[in-house]
């Protein structure tokens, strides 16, 4: 059990101090330990600490002839200084809330606790526990429609930054529902999803408001909801293991599959840790295990696909070895900017669900397609790109301290923020002449006249030359010299003595290399600092040993790196003047930045514009290399000749393409087949273009029309799980409950070989009452099975159609037997292939008696079986009947045919029913002869 320690903090006044632990009469002990904070938060220009940039090296080690590199030229300008204000914040509490009164404008209201209420030495202290009618304002009535949601909001770091974990518990109903998306630099799904909640209090990390590095999300949270309690917890509640663990305990035995959705969503997990410790100290009670209805719902306007199909279908990791990238996201990914890439990866974990977002998608990747100096144009800009949005984060933080570290890494970001508003311009002109509505927004977007403000105010105190450049050296010349000259007088003198002292190492190398008459020249290193490099056999080398003048020494084949005691002294001579430099670039530069910080957010729309055309970009560099298509949308699955994308890239030769139809009509398709004939290849095939549809990409297809699906769910996998001592058998019940319990009419489920864990009666019973079950809905259903029973489905459910992957004989002239050739060719009815089990077992060493005892018995099994599942006459003129109706629906809800085609059309539909009719007579015959 954790014990948390407790705080309450003040944004107007400091907490009254709190004194030993005292054991509370229910559930956990607790200590209590208060610290005073300052009186007021920052403003919403703060963020993560974590510097963005590493001297912008392309390797840790360069050289170079020249060791300054470029040094960009110095003009007058104006002399600014600035003076940076440090903030104390004590961060090691544990829950902080403040009083609602007498706070601060932009400070959230946040929840009075007896910690901040009660006497000091807490004697007779009482538990508070949220009454149903509790106010969310001071000033306002109790109300029994006041809220009573609690929610917790997590954020991932570093790259993952903008995945966003969150749970609510509403303290009337023990429901808990989770949920994490992955959100854009304007947290507009988090916003929305808290409006819905309508919560009374939301609980945040204390990393994501520390004063001077509140993070943006917690900005616009407390901007957005002034009104709402807010409550910080110390990061370690917002633990992962900890979550599924209450998950797993708390769960109603009827919901608790949610576990298998939610198991790899670690920031949902912590979010909902943290949740339920912080609802446990204020109720002061715990709940009773198996008591709470827990429940995950994806973010709104996107298909739902949850972790384990993910994992099945390969969508960003590669089942068979993590490194390679033949997954859909590698044959997706010829991104140029992280910001691309991360927008990719979001977009085919949650793919669009609104045709008309997708739609203006493809008309994009149309236009770049067929406009050759757009795409080549657009790409050359879009690649010199840095991380806008990592960038704009870095951007808007205030260090707690001024170090050399914090300054560098604002003087490296402001140089990469001239750079990236310099490529401003040059997007704009390749994009002037583009005729869709999303690429004509986005220039429109491009022409914020901020854009203009930010780099004219950048360029009044940094160098024009001044730019992003690869090598740790390059870079570290380009921050030295980025404030124009004559600015600051001590700043120019300190940098004079920088150019020396590099100027006399590089003559001192140059006398040792005379010296010694050694091949010696100078490199630099971000670890090391400046220091000696050689070339040369060894046997080349007086006594086959260098001079002892030279220590620290690394050999790597013939290349020699050391230093020398003078050079050493150099290098930290050159540190302390680069530490003088930096801290006097630095004051400029947080005076530059104190008056650009009103125009930056303008950088919100260029990096969201960035990446989004990146990956337009991206969709339209996977069409050249393969025949993809664009995809329609309709009320119908219908693929011609499409193929597997991540088997092209693997394959030498083009996979084997084949058809797929499915309508409301008929949205039930059972696949039969030998084994690896290609049903599962076939099954992810679908999925996958699905996805590739919904994301705004082409498929690869000579043609295709989707019906948007609103989740996808796949059963394909037959491992054991260890993990959760699930066999083969209890992983396929669990991950069919799963779909059973979440499905619905605009699903799209691919289920593959389910029932194999058992015995073949109660495999064929599942099957069968699985099948039933989802035949009963209009969800769109791949279903491949070797239980051939299953195929005569179709006699009683007319929506239900048969396909099986075709195989040939060939003839073994050197085993004098039959071997199976794989077409790999999709054909319609049910495998003629029978007993394809036991014709292998008589390929294999069993012996020839066993064989024919098994085909004795699999023939009666199989007649009894069928006695039983006969069409009658009556049965199949309903199924005619059936089929032409749908047709029809179909023919008016999607015909574009002009008159006379439709006329033809109709007339063949009329056709095809009469000759349905001699079948059922057929079938009428072949009843009465036997």
């Amino acid at each position: 059990m954790l014990r948390p320690e407790i705080s309450s903090t003040s944004p107007s006044a400091p907490a009254a101090s709190q004194s030993s632990p005292e054991p509370w009469s229910q559930g956990p002990r607790y200590s209590f330990g208060l610290q005073a904070t300052p009186q007021s938060l920052p403003s919403a220009k703060a963020s993560a600490s974590t510097p963005w940039g590493t001297s912008g090296a392309a390797g840790d080690r360069s050289s170079s002839s020249s060791l300054l590199g470029p040094v960009p030229t110095a003009l007058p300008a104006p002399r600014s200084y600035f003076e940076n204000k440090k903030n104390p914040f004590a961060s090691n509490f544990n829950f902080g809330t403040s009083s609602s009164s007498a706070r601060d404008n932009n400070y959230p209201q946040t929840l009075k606790t007896p910690l901040s209420a009660g006497n000091p030495q807490r004697s007779g202290y009482k538990s508070w526990t949220p009454q149903i009618g509790y106010s969310a304002t001071s000033s306002s009535a109790v109300s029994v429609h006041s809220p009573s949601v609690i929610v917790a909001v997590v954020e991932g770091r570093g790259l993952a930054r903008g995945e966003i974990g969150m749970a609510s518990i509403d303290l009337k109903s023990p429901q808990i529902i989770l949920s994490q998306f992955a959100d854009n630099t304007t947290y507009a799904k988090v916003i929305t999803k808290l409006k819905i909640l309508s919560p009374l209090e939301i609980i945040m990390s204390n990393t994501a408001c520390v004063v001077g590095n509140s993070t943006k999300l917690f900005t616009l949270i407390t901007e957005n909801f002034k009104n709402v309690n807010f409550t910080t917890v110390q990061r370690k509640y917002f633990n992962e293991t900890k979550g599924l663990e209450y998950i797993e305990q708390l769960c109603i035995a009827e919901f608790s599959t949610v576990l298998m959705e939610v198991q790899s969503k670690y920031y949902c997990l912590a979010a909902v840790a943290a949740l339920l410790k912080y609802v446990e100290f204020i109720q002061n009670s715990v709940y009773a295990p198996k008591s709470l209805k827990i429940c995950f719902q994806g973010s709104e306007q996107t298909a739902m696909i949850d972790s384990s199909s993910a994992q099945n279908l390969e969508l960003l990791v590669n089942n068979q070895d993590s490194r390679n990238n033949h997954t859909l996201f590698g044959v997706l990914n010829y991104t140029k900017t992280p910001g691309g890439s991360r927008r990719l990866r979001s977009n085919i974990l949650e793919p669009l669900v609104d045709i008309e977002t997708i739609n203006m998608r493809l008309d994009c990747v149309q236009e770049l397609l067929q406009d050759e100096e757009l795409f080549f144009g657009l790409q050359s800009v879009i690649a010199r790109f840095l991380d806008t949005e990592q960038l704009l984060s870095v951007l808007v933080q205030i260090p707690k301290q001024d170090t050399v570290n914090a300054a560098e890494s604002k003087i490296t970001n402001l140089i990469y923020l001239k750079h990236t508003l310099e490529l401003v311009d040059p997007l704009k002109i390749a994009l002037e002449n583009c005729n869709t509505p999303l690429l004509r927004a986005y220039y429109g977007s491009l022409e914020d006249k901020r854009f203009g403000i930010i780099l004219e105010k950048i360029k009044t105190v940094i160098n024009d030359d001044a730019r992003y450049m690869k090598g740790c050296l390059n870079m570290r010349t380009q921050k030295c010299y980025a404030v124009r000259s004559n600015i600051n007088e001590f700043l120019d003198i300190a940098r004079r003595t920088y150019t020396e002292i590099v100027d006399d190492i590089a003559g001192m190398i140059s006398q040792l290399a005379e010296k010694y008459s050694l091949p010696l020249r100078t490199s630099f290193s971000s670890a090391r600092g400046f220091f000696i490099q050689m070339t040369i056999d060894c046997a080349a080398l007086p006594n086959d040993q260098l001079p002892s003048e030279f220590i620290k020494i690394s050999k790597v084949k013939n290349s020699y790196s050391f230093t020398s005691a003078d050079l050493i002294k150099m290098n930290e001579r050159c540190q302390e003047s680069l530490r003088e430099i930096y801290h006097m670039t630095y004051m400029v530069v947080c005076k530059l930045l104190s008056e650009i910080y009103e125009h930056i957010h303008c950088l919100y729309k260029l990096s969201d514009t960035v990446s989004m055309l990146d990956m337009l970009l991206s969709f339209a560099h996977a069409c050249t290399l393969s025949d993809y298509v664009r995809p329609e949308f309709t009320d119908t699955l219908a693929i011609k000749q499409g193929w597997h994308p991540i088997l092209e890239r693997i394959s030498v030769d083009k996979p084997v393409a084949n058809n797929t139809y499915i309508t409301e009509g008929s949205n039930f398709l059972i696949i039969t087949g030998p084994n690896m004939s290609g049903k599962s290849t076939y099954l992810k095939q679908i999925a996958l273009c699905q996805i590739m549809a919904q994301i705004g990409s082409y498929v690869p297809a000579e043609y295709s029309s989707f019906r948007i699906a609103e989740q996808i769910f796949t059963r394909i996998s037959t491992d054991d799980d260890i993990e959760t001592n699930s066999s083969t058998f209890m992983k396929e019940m669990k991950e069919i409950a799963y779909i059973l319990h979440n499905v619905n009419d605009k699903s799209l489920i691919l289920i593959d070989e389910l029932g194999r864990g058992t015995n073949t009666e109660e495999g064929i019973g599942i099957c069968y009452a699985v099948c039933e079950y989802l035949l009963s809905l209009k969800a769109f259903t791949l279903f491949a099975t070797h239980f051939l029973e299953l195929c005569h489905i179709d006699v009683l459910y007319p929506n239900v159609e048969n396909m099986h992957f075709e195989v040939q004989h060939v003839k073994n002239t050197s085993r004098n037997k039959e071997t199976i050739l794989y077409t790999y060719k999709l054909s319609k009815g049910f495998t003629e292939e029978k007993n394809y089990g036991l014709k292998a077992a008589e390929v294999s060493s069993l012996p020839p008696s066993i064989v024919s005892d098994a085909k004795e018995i699999t023939t009666q099994i199989t007649r009894q079986i069928l006695q039983y599942q006969r069409s009658t006459p009556e049965m199949e003129r309903q199924r005619a009947v059936y089929h032409l109706a749908t047709r029809l629906v179909q023919t008016a809800r999607n015909s574009r045919l002009d008159p006379d085609s439709l006329r033809t059309y109709l007339s063949n539909l009329k056709k095809k029913y009469e000759a349905d009719f001699p079948k059922a007579e057929q079938v009428l015959e072949r009843t009465e002869e036997e």
